[in-house]
């Protein structure tokens, strides 16, 4: 097959491929910022601080407690019985001060008369033992529904008075509120349904996406195995391969790398007889790309934060597209081009500076270490009483991004070793008439100095 032929297909072929890892990388970008704006909104409606922390919560659970407790109250027989003798003991107070009225001493002739027809038309003896049953009688009259539906009504009115006197920050109420209305949910259940099906749907898509670019990649491995004989394809083949590679950490170091998330998957409470239960209380979400890594840190504007974010923008991003860009130019270049320094620097040299392959493994062990220590600090606060039960959940993953930037890395690292092959065939395919030459020139140069 001629040699246009034969590049002109691969082109075809690998640019074909170029796209489809191109499309794919785009859309792992755009589910991944989905699912990263769905999963913040959502790990702050289900926050700590909306939830088990929430002033407005807790009072609108012992308000509502409070409110089961007045409808369901009914007098036991002991309580009967205190409730009858307070009566009675008011009567007998009230019985003791009018006897003090009339005992008092009397003045006038008005009076006097009063006082006598008192002592001798009124029996006080008589009035207070008939007091029990004014009391009994006073007590079964409030026990009608009617009257007993009238004092809940009271007690209800002033416990809803003060409940709605006792509310958290009107911001943090109008946040919530903003949350539900943005995902048109009537309430937070409805909210949690709704946000728990869009992010399993984006978590499935943007997989589905980073396992066919990184298919691709392998398929870009596979030909250069296949064609490693074939010199009239190797820089077509080689430029299509850094292409691809480029795209590769483009969606790498834009992509959640890694996602942290701890949470109180159950907390319930018995309280007053009834039970208060809290459900997926987030107490830490974030999840950021390289890219939100350095943004991050140059924006503290603290010198060592700033440092580290320069060393990352350099040494993880600007190093590895530096080293792309080079090999491709050294092997597409001519014989002065390929002499400049700086470019066999970053064609050749650069790996051993750069730290793309140390910040994948530096990921790798922070997410180690985090899965670590939440699991280790949150099985602290997971308790099983007969009052109250917690368990605490740890769901921080690795995401997409460090599979595409891993993959990156890998391949980079895979490129470099076929640059070094294919240049080397390059040299050994030179004619012995071109190298003769240059040989006797060499021994020119050697001899020269010894006539002189």
């Amino acid at each position: 097959m001629p040699k246009f032929l034969q590049q002109s297909l691969l082109v075809l072929f690998t640019g074909a491929l170029l796209l489809i890892a191109g499309w794919s990388c785009f859309q792992v970008y755009q589910y991944s910022s989905q699912r990263a704006e769905i999963k913040k909104d959502y790990s702050e409606v289900n926050s700590i601080t909306y939830g088990l922390l929430s002033v407005n919560t807790w009072r609108d659970h012992l308000t509502t407690i409070a409110l089961n407790r007045i409808e369901d109250f009914e007098f036991t027989p002991a309580q009967e019985d205190t409730l009858v003798h307070m009566v009675g003991n008011l009567m007998y107070a009230g019985i003791d001060k009018v006897d003090s009225l009339v005992d008092r001493k009397q003045t006038t002739i008005k009076g006097k008369l009063k006082k006598f027809a008192f002592k001798t038309l009124v029996d006080e003896e008589k009035i207070r033992e008939t007091v029990p049953l004014f009391s009994q009688t006073l007590v079964n009259e409030i026990q009608k529904p009617e009257n007993k539906e009238a004092l809940k009504y009271i007690v209800r009115s002033k416990l809803l008075e003060y409940s709605n006197i006792t509310h958290a920050n009107a911001p943090d109420s109008l946040l919530l509120d903003s949350l539900l209305n943005k995902y048109e949910a009537a309430s937070l259940d409805d909210f949690n349904r709704q946000t728990a099906a869009e992010l399993k749907i984006l978590q499935e898509s943007t997989y589905f996406y980073t396992y066919i670019a990184l298919a691709v990649v392998l398929v870009f491995l596979i030909l250069w195995w296949v064609l490693k004989k074939q010199k009239a394809v190797h820089i077509p083949l080689f430029v299509m391969s850094v292409l691809v590679s480029l795209v590769i950490l483009a969606a790498g170091i834009s992509a959640p790398m890694i996602e942290i998330d701890a949470r109180f998957q159950e907390v319930n409470f018995l309280l007053i007889g009834e039970k208060i239960s809290f459900n997926d209380q987030v107490i830490f979400f974030q999840s950021k790309s390289i890219i939100d890594v350095v943004q991050i840190l140059l924006e503290t504007g603290q010198i060592d934060s700033v440092l580290v974010g320069v060393l990352i923008l350099a040494f993880s991003i600007l190093f590895p597209i530096a080293k792309l860009i080079s090999t491709q130019i050294y092997l597409m270049g001519s014989k002065r081009i390929r002499s400049n320094k700086i470019l066999n620097f970053f064609a050749f040299k650069s790996g051993k500076w750069s730290m793309a392959d140390v910040y994948v493994i530096a990921i790798f062990m922070a997410y180690i270490g985090f899965q670590g220590i939440l699991d280790n600090q949150l099985s602290i606060l997971n308790v099983d009483t007969e009052s109250l039960m917690s368990i605490s959940t740890n769901k921080t993953s690795l995401q997409p991004g460090f599979l595409l930037f891993i993959g990156f890395v890998l391949f980079s690292l895979l490129l470099s070793l076929i640059l070094k092959k294919v240049t080397s065939m390059e040299k050994k395919a030179v004619s012995p008439a071109e190298r003769t030459p240059l040989r006797n020139r060499d021994r020119q140069r050697i001899i020269r100095p010894r006539e002189v």
